[in-house]
């Protein structure tokens, strides 16, 4: 029996990691299977050694306040890898924290296979992280076709998968009409699945929200969000009184949800490829406290926060971030798309060229293949 032990660090990094072994578990069955995962490699039947919510910090500070709790739980995600003994350590996503797991087991165990799926930003920032990688990852997979040249100059094995979340499988309908009336227009919103990026960005989401209330009169909102905080953020929202807002956790139901929707405003991240493969107009937001903001500044090489605007070299969905996200300039931004019909037939049509360039023909294939080549 072989055995993959699958390590992530949140939510978008379980969900990616899922797709690739989803499509492992459908051609091999002699494959055991532990991991650090979430939900989505949860309904796959693969226990995980921590609850998700436990791995997940955000930013530089939050890391130095909680650094002995996260020494801690790398210490242990360590042991119990060399404990399970995998033939492959499959990490995904979240470097800070997997690449760190990867490179103590590597060095405790050098015969486990390290194939790390999502490369670190090098091309963003920490473009001398690549000469390190090559002394604990064996593979890396890679979203973007742009990211090989790094690699390949390292002589670190690497495959473009191309991004999973970006594949059509159809649109499989779920009836959404007890959540939303027919003729209301939806809004989805996307806050970020982290409890710290949740507190920041909610408040602001609110009050765009009540903003847009006096001026448009059937649209629905809803946020997107994880089974974890989802209690939550609906009490959070019932505190508010709203009479068009839910938050929904359900993945169906979201990808519904979205797939009906005329806009998003969505936090930086995974997200929005999502948003922008079913060609759903939006803006992106992304607030952090001013250390965390200043760190990143200095070392972010990058002109824009968000991928489809780094690959074109110009903003073709609007950011903003810091101090521009706030909810009049949210309101204002959003407000003056959904008036330009012009305006957002352009930005569907400039991020469709973009994303294009990043889908292969079945890329949880490519990564299952890769996987099943070192076992």
């Amino acid at each position: 029996m072989k055995k993959i032990f699958i390590l992530t660090g949140e939510p978008s990094g379980d969900k990616l990691a899922s797709k690739a072994i989803f499509q492992l578990k459908e051609t091999r069955s002699d494959i055991e299977y532990l991991c650090v995962g979430g939900e989505h490699l949860k309904a796959l039947g693969i226990k995980s050694i921590f609850n998700l919510k436990d791995i997940t910090y955000l930013g530089f500070t939050r890391v130095l306040l909680n650094i002995f709790k996260i020494k801690r739980i790398i210490n242990e995600t360590v042991n119990k890898i060399i404990e399970f003994n995998p033939d492959i350590l499959f990490s995904a996503d979240s470097p800070d924290f997997t690449l760190r797991v990867a490179k103590k087991v590597k060095k405790i165990k050098p015969s486990i296979k390290n194939i790390h799926f999502v490369a670190p930003q090098v091309w963003a920032w920490r473009e001398r992280r690549v000469k390190k990688l090559k002394y604990f990852l064996d593979h890396v997979l890679l979203l973007f076709p742009f990211e090989k040249k790094y690699f390949d100059k390292e002589n670190i094995k690497s495959t473009f998968v191309g991004h999973p979340l970006l594949e059509n499988k159809g649109n499989n309908k779920v009836d959404i009409s007890q959540i939303i009336k027919k003729n209301n227009k939806i809004i989805s919103i996307f806050p970020g699945s982290r409890l710290s990026e949740i507190k920041i960005l909610t408040p602001i989401l609110f009050n765009f929200i009540k903003m847009m209330n006096e001026k448009y009169k059937n649209l629905f909102f809803v946020f997107h969000t994880t089974t974890d905080e989802v209690q939550k953020m609906q009490g959070l929202i019932l505190k508010e009184d709203f009479k068009n807002c839910v938050a929904i956790a359900n993945e169906k139901i979201k990808n519904q949800v979205l797939y009906s929707s005329i806009f998003a405003v969505t936090k930086s991240g995974t997200i929005s490829l999502e948003v922008c493969n079913l060609k759903i107009p939006s803006i992106i937001i992304y607030k952090m406290n001013r250390i965390n903001f200043f760190i990143i500044k200095f070392l972010v090489k990058v002109k824009f926060a968000n991928i489809i605007n780094i690959a074109a070299n110009k903003e073709v969905i609007p950011e903003l971030l810091q101090s521009k996200c706030n909810s009049t300039n949210i309101f204002n931004s959003v407000d003056k798309l959904l008036k330009d019909k012009q305006a957002l037939e352009n930005q569907v049509n400039s991020t469709q060229i973009i994303i294009n360039e990043f889908k292969t023909e079945n890329s949880s294939k490519i990564a299952s293949s890769v996987l099943s080549n070192y076992l």
